[in-house]
């Protein structure tokens, strides 16, 4: 007879990211192997309920969020033992994630699938194993899992290629939608195959990796900004951003430190130095500017401690 004694509702929020502070590809333990830097963010987040149940199926609402179905199932195979039996049940995913932006809303829904089934049994499951269940429910996944640091991580393969040790230093984010003609519509990221670079941008990778390093083992927001730019502009000849060289104008005439985007999406933003005095005054000057060039879609948020 199963035990059920320890079985509960089970529920958790994820956070979303803000596209890449830097992607591209770097040495792993294997060679060669693709990575990326998420830049959180803390204006959406995904909800979810778990509901364990004897037999094996996992069901989800809504019905189109296989990628969470999958990672619920194989979270509870992670955290109930052998000899448990067929465990299932019914995961409610709801939440304001914009879908196709950049927000990363395919690992938010999985993320908060996991947790929440990880809290629906109150076992244990590390960031490491949430990760390597992520990209097995969803290809390819972001670095939402790791809260206390950040991480250059292997999105294909669910690894951890460098943990720099700290959180990102305290920033102010203006994002804003990249390719106004889109109308909020995103991209298709699916269609998208990954990003071929040329050795040229292979090595310019390595030295952006120690860059970005210094950047957040010195909470240098103006250094981490310069690694921003640097991806953004790498990533033109893959998924171009519209006016980009006006929007480095606007940073530059607002005293922005950097320009980001989300390297499969039609999300970007400026980032600015939470702790600066003139923080507001900058960012009111770049929202006027952007406004000018008609990117009328606009956000802001602080991350970082």
């Amino acid at each position: 007879m199963v035990d059920h004694s320890d079985w509960r509702v089970g529920v958790a929020s994820a956070p979303v990211h803000h596209g890449e502070i830097l992607q591209g590809v770097f040495t792993g333990d294997g060679g060669l192997t693709r990575g990326l830097v998420t830049l959180p963010c803390t204006i959406h987040a995904t909800r979810a309920t778990f509901i364990p149940a004897p037999g094996a199926e996992v069901t989800v609402t809504p019905d189109w969020k296989g990628k969470a179905r999958r990672a619920a199932e194989l979270a509870v195979r992670a955290v109930t033992p052998a000899d448990a039996g067929p465990v299932g049940g019914h995961l409610e995913l709801t939440g304001d994630v914009p879908l196709c932006r950049g927000f990363g809303s395919s690992t938010s829904d999985v993320l908060a699938a996991i947790w929440a089934v990880k809290d629906a049994f109150t076992n244990p499951l590390p960031p490491q194993d949430v990760a390597r269940i992520a990209v097995r429910a969803e290809t390819a996944s972001d670095s939402l899992m790791f809260e206390e640091s950040t991480v250059l991580f292997a999105q294909r393969e669910g690894t951890v290629i460098e943990d720099f040790g700290y959180r990102m230093p305290p920033m102010r984010v203006l994002g804003f939608g990249a390719r106004p003609e889109n109308d909020g519509r995103g991209v298709d990221t699916l269609a998208f195959a990954p990003a071929r670079y040329d050795q040229g941008e292979i090595g310019l990778f390595t030295r952006l990796q120690a860059m970005l390093r210094e950047a957040i083992q010195m909470k240098d927001v103006a250094l981490l900004g310069s690694v921003a730019t640097a991806s953004t502009e790498i990533n033109q000849r893959h998924l171009p951003i519209p006016k980009l060289d006006l929007i480095r104008n606007v940073a530059r005439d607002s005293g922005a430190l950097g320009v980001q985007a989300a390297h499969s999406g039609d999300i970007a933003g400026l980032l600015f130095d939470r702790d600066d005095p003139e923080v507001e005054e900058r960012t009111g000057l770049a929202q006027r500017l952007l406004q000018a060039l008609g990117i009328h879609e606009q956000w802001t948020y602080t991350t970082g401690d």
